[in-house]
């Protein structure tokens, strides 16, 4: 491992914010306190910070030594609205919230780069340290970019990271092209008419009609889709009658789509719309189909993929590059930043769990499970990788 020396210095300090951090979990949008201890951080270390955008998102802003380009970093704060089974000392203090997707790792790993660049500032033009509220289902990148994050920031290329537990401690993980799905819930309704159960005729059955509209739905994936386009689809709810002897009047379907492109998400809405349709038609029911779109497929640009996966290898060694990794289907809301810049999306290791002290819960340390947590020796090489990566983009951009 090739680190910058003062972040590896730096590290009980920088672990002290991060285990802080996860002591007290916010969910989105509440992030006040977490983005105090951050605009604090950077306030003690002259980075001013601005706060607001997206409610309580924070970025700060970094000069170098000569004027340049801009590039943007960008860490996630909340929680999740899930039960922490851990005991250890920074356990979650607030029952029913938990940071269990590292988004506390990954806003000290960057803190603890801003501090280093704003010490340094050898390098041209700015870097702008982003950290993003409610990352986690409720779009907060999205509401940064629409309350003017690269109007009142304009930045050339922005840069995302995170932790993905069952890589190898510290290794690094990048592809060009989609690295994770886009997300994307459906709701349908079946109108039919209700009736005794053992009188069907008297009836429309809207489960009868459910029933049909389920499986065919996976004719979406199956048939209609090129095979070498990864899609899911998943229904995950069927609410229908109250009683053994009813037919009820309406049947409820929800569930999830995920894509790596947004071409094959169009041809799956519009699939699924024809056969809910028709379908409901031959049960002489009718069908209300809303198709909600969430996260788009996160897409890294080729020429920045290279440069994180060169500044990666220099960091970490060529063993602990993976450049061929298998896209996954969980969704990501930096999404919508690379949507509006280049850029490139990372994901670091944090290992199998074995970094977890005394008092970690039952279950693997896995992302969104009750025993997760962030591995802290990954603080020094993420901040390094921070550091070099914006450092290397202005010098080359500029």
């Amino acid at each position: 491992m090739k680190l910058v020396e003062p972040l590896v210095s730096w590290q009980p300090e920088i672990a002290a914010i991060r285990r802080d951090i996860h002591a007290h979990p916010e969910l989105a949008y509440e992030e006040f306190r977490t983005a105090d201890v951050v605009a604090e951080q950077l306030s003690s270390w002259g980075i001013p910070a601005h706060r607001g955008l997206g409610v309580t998102g924070v970025v700060g802003t970094i000069t170098g030594n000569r004027p340049g380009k801009a590039v943007g970093l960008r860490a996630d704060m909340d929680a999740l609205p899930m039960q922490e089974t851990n005991s250890f000392a920074h356990a979650s203090k607030h029952a029913g919230k938990m940071h269990a997707c590292g988004h506390d790792g990954h806003t000290a790993m960057l803190l603890a780069a801003a501090r280093y660049l704003a010490q340094s500032r050898d390098f041209p033009g700015t870097v702008y340290v982003i950290f993003q509220p409610a990352e986690e289902g409720f779009s907060g990148a999205k509401r940064m970019i629409d309350d003017g994050l690269f109007g009142q920031f304009p930045m050339d290329a922005v840069f995302g990271m995170h932790n993905w537990p069952g890589m190898p401690a510290g290794s690094f993980g990048v592809i060009p092209g989609p690295i994770m799905g886009g997300s994307n819930n459906f709701e349908i309704t079946i109108q039919g008419k209700g009736a005794h159960a053992a009188m069907p005729n008297l009836g429309h059955d809207p489960i009868m009609a459910a029933v049909q509209i389920v499986q065919s739905l996976q004719t979406t994936i199956t048939r209609n889709l090129d095979p070498l386009d990864p899609a899911v689809l998943s229904v995950t709810q069927i609410h229908g009658g109250t009683a053994d002897n009813v037919i009820p009047d309406t049947t409820e379907i929800r569930g999830t789509v995920r894509t790596l492109s947004e071409a094959a998400l169009d041809l799956i809405e519009q699939r699924m719309d024809d056969i809910i349709r028709h379908t409901a038609e031959a049960f002489n029911c009718t069908s209300n189909f809303v198709f909600a779109r969430k996260y788009p497929p996160t897409v890294n640009h080729p020429a920045e993929a290279a440069l994180c996966a060169e500044v990666a290898r220099d960091i970490a060694g060529d063993a602990m590059v993976f450049q061929d990794i298998r896209p996954s289907m969980g969704a990501e809301d930096f999404a919508f930043m690379l949507k509006e810049k280049p850029g490139c999306y990372v994901w670091i290791g944090n290992g199998d769990g074995d970094h977890r002290t005394k008092g970690h819960g039952l279950g693997p340390c896995t992302l969104h499970n009750g025993s997760y947590d962030f591995n802290d020796n990954l603080l020094p090489i993420g901040a390094s990788y921070w550091v070099e990566l914006a450092c290397r983009w202005l010098r080359q951009a500029n």
